[in-house]
Formats: C-alpha cells, structure tokens, sequence
C-alpha cells in the first residue's frame, strides 16, 4: 500500500509544478495539500515511522495551505513550517554534540543571505519570526548532516534552498521561475526527508 501512496505523491506534486508553471490556481489549490497528505499517508505506512516525522508532515500540510491561499498568512504558514522544522529537529537520533557542531557551521555558511535577507525585510514586526525560522531551519539541516544519511541532507538542503527562495522572491527581488522552484525543490526536499529519516530509523 506504501507504493500506491508514493506514486500519488509524486503524480500530485508534478500535477501541481504544472499548475504553478501555468498559473492554474484552481488546480493549484487541489494538488498541493493533496501532494503533502499522499506523502504523509505514505511514511504513515512505513514500518517504524516516528511521531515526529508524522508531526513534521502535519505541520508542512498546514503551512501548506495558509501559504497558499489568497489571503496573506504569512505569519501562519511560517509558524506551521517551524514547527514542522522543530519535529524533524526531533526525528533525527544524532548526538548534541555533532549537531552543534554542524549548526555553526551551516549558520556560519549562511549568514551571509540570511543578513541579506533580514536587511531587506520592511516590516519591522516580521524581522524577529524570520530570524527564528532561520535559525530553525538552520538546526534542522544541520541535524540531517550529522545523521550521516544521504537523502536526508540532500532534502534538507532542498528544502533549505525552497524557503531561500520564497525569502529572496518576498522580501529582495521578485524573480520569474520562483514558484516553480520553489515548489520543485520542496517536495524533492520533503521526500528525500521521509526517505532518509526512515532509512535511518532502518538502520
């Protein structure tokens, strides 16, 4: 049944890159959550999977839909998405120590368009929520390095790259394919979480 899941993720996610390439919104609006619930049914089904990768999932669908919609709740979506970054923290069994360590580093590598970023924030308000989630997600990319696991850092990194993106695109410089890559690299790098943290779990 686990197979049945995946492969509706990944039609529901192409569904939806097709969607936002042609600016379908309708279509969008369906293929979207449903890409994120088809791959929370299918770690569901995993042998073993972790309430915090479940947890994760949730938290990513929620944020989902409130970045989604035409009312701006951006606010939300990135509250759902750092508590969705908070239990990947959780899921990954790597020591504090290593951890640690690769948090100074990935925080190190990044804080030039993390600054970057938080200089072109207008909304004084908005800057102290970006910070945290940047230091969150920092944490959780970190964590997926010290797992060791292959899939699990390149999702992170993807899902690193998608939220770079929607950072620059919102608050430096619009730019013309950002919703497609965007999209495109969070659901690889959401699968490719699923993958590594279960293959770690596995292991």
């Amino acid at each position: 049944m686990e197979m049945v899941f995946l492969i509706l993720f990944a039609v529901a996610a192409v569904v939806d890159w097709l969607a936002v390439g042609r600016e379908n919104r309708t279509v969008e609006y369906i293929a979207k959550p449903a890409a994120l619930a088809f791959l929370l049914l299918y770690a569901d089904t995993l042998p073993g999977t972790s309430q915090m990768l479940l947890a994760a999932l949730l938290f990513s669908l929620l944020g989902d839909v409130y970045l989604m919609l035409p009312a701006d709740l951006f606010l939300a979506g990135l509250g759902a998405f750092l508590l969705g970054h908070v239990a990947y923290v959780g899921a990954f069994a790597v020591s504090l120590s290593s951890r640690l360590l690769w948090f100074a580093v990935v925080l190190a590598l990044s804080s030039p368009l993390a600054l970057r970023i938080l200089r072109s924030v207008g909304d004084a308000r908005l800057r102290v929520p970006v910070a945290c989630y940047i230091a969150v997600i920092a944490l959780m990319v970190s964590s997926a390095i010290a797992s060791r696991s292959v899939p699990a850092i390149a999702g992170a990194l993807l899902f690193f790259a998608s939220d770079a993106m929607i950072a620059w695109n919102r608050f430096v410089k619009p730019f013309g394919w950002a919703r497609v890559g965007i999209i495109v690299t969070y659901h690889l790098g959401q699968l490719g979480l699923v993958i590594g943290l279960q293959g770690t779990h596995l292991a």
